[in-house]
């Protein structure tokens, strides 16, 4: 039976007001969902646990910010760059040549209030072999 694509991940927050916020301010669609958050984008979402109150099962090591996430944008990552740095996220490393699942790629790095680290990346005007 093939795998056909990743549906949810989880990430445990101390502070889900922070953390909801900041991934909201990035485009991202947060709903209550119980004793747990969902953050929605394109095809899939994040839960969000919150720390001490994580559901059952959970990763045996569960620790904040240990996370590092891709997403694929739409879009000239150029823009989105200086739109989510127009909206007070920090920029940890511009844009760089990557490797992702369809070839090469060109990425930047923000962390989320936890520490995540969040990779923000693009096909689009990437020219075979730049990663």
């Amino acid at each position: 039976m093939p795998i056909r694509k990743l549906d949810h991940l989880v990430i445990t927050t101390p502070d889900p007001v922070a953390c909801l916020a900041f991934y909201e301010l990035l485009g991202f669609e947060a709903r209550a969902a119980g004793a747990r958050y969902e953050l929605h984008a394109g095809d899939f979402k994040i839960n969000v646990h919150v720390r001490g109150r994580e559901l059952e099962p959970h990763a045996a090591r569960i620790q904040s910010g240990s996370a590092d996430l891709c997403f694929e944008i739409g879009g000239d990552l150029d823009e989105w760059m200086e739109e989510v740095s127009g909206r007070g996220v920090a920029v940890e490393l511009g844009i760089v040549d990557r490797t992702g699942v369809r070839g090469s790629m060109r990425s930047f790095y923000v962390r989320d209030p936890d520490g995540n680290l969040l990779e923000f990346c693009s096909y689009a005007g990437c020219k075979p072999g730049c990663a």
